[in-house]
């Protein structure tokens, strides 16, 4: 299968907006799925595959430098990383069912150059838990918050630190407001100022924190007169190489 016959490669994307085009896994057939992932890993140096299912995953265990990590499911090809720019993100997951989502977003944030520190488990329905975790918000440049039932993890950080705060919504919960409604309506409805995506998009999340803390790591470069950060391998954590 010739690969223009399903996809049009959009191999600037990283030189217009930071942030290179990403294959998401799921929905496509096996076989354009495999026809995409290999063209792009031919032209790339690094690849990113989203939503990949752990089914799947030898399709595409026989190109070079694949890793892949199964509670994110999010697979990793190529040897050369990003450069590291300085940027800081802090992902946080109110519980362990949202971690799948937080992964997802914290990976993308270090794939795009950015540090990251996590704390999972943290969620108000033993709010305590929160206080240590914020220990590291000073550091940050953005902070991710992973939260899903009523979503109220989100709100509480956004008022108790002078960081900007990014809520993803996760599809965790049940009857009325369930599959993560409720988390993004009481995200949008919060008092305390903050930027929501959609529910469960942990891509959209960690990249949009990776533009915000690169931005800021630039400038803090800028005004300290530091170098830029140099180049070094970032593993997915968890991930099987191939």
């Amino acid at each position: 299968m010739k690969v223009d016959e399903v996809a049009k490669l959009d191999l600037a994307r990283e030189a217009r907006t930071g942030i290179p085009e990403v294959v998401l896994a799921d929905a496509k057939r096996d076989a354009d799925l495999v026809a995409v992932v290999e063209a792009f890993a031919s032209a790339k140096r690094r690849v990113l595959v989203s939503r990949l299912a752990p089914e799947r995953v030898p399709l595409l265990a026989h190109v070079p430098h694949f890793a892949y990590d199964e509670r994110s499911r999010l697979a990793v090809i190529g040897d050369e990383p990003f450069p590291r720019t300085g940027g800081r993100v802090l992902v946080l997951a109110a519980g362990t069912a949202d971690v799948p989502v937080a992964e997802e977003a914290r990976i993308v944030a270090q794939e795009l150059g950015c540090e990251t520190r996590h704390h999972y488990d943290v969620g108000v329905a033993g709010i305590h838990r929160l206080f240590p975790a914020l220990d590291d918000a000073p550091w940050a440049d953005v902070i991710i918050v992973c939260a899903g039932r009523e979503g109220a993890l989100a709100p509480v950080v956004a008022g108790l630190v002078d960081r900007p705060v990014i809520g993803v919504p996760v599809s965790v919960g049940y009857g009325a407001g369930g599959a993560g409604e409720a988390a993004l309506l009481s995200m949008l409805q919060a008092c305390s100022p903050l930027v929501v995506v959609n529910i469960d998009a942990g891509f959209v999340g960690g990249s949009c924190a990776a533009q915000i803390a690169n931005r800021v790591a630039s400038a803090r470069r800028t005004s300290t007169g530091e170098s830029k950060p140099p180049r070094t391998e970032v593993p997915v954590s968890g991930a099987r190489r191939e």
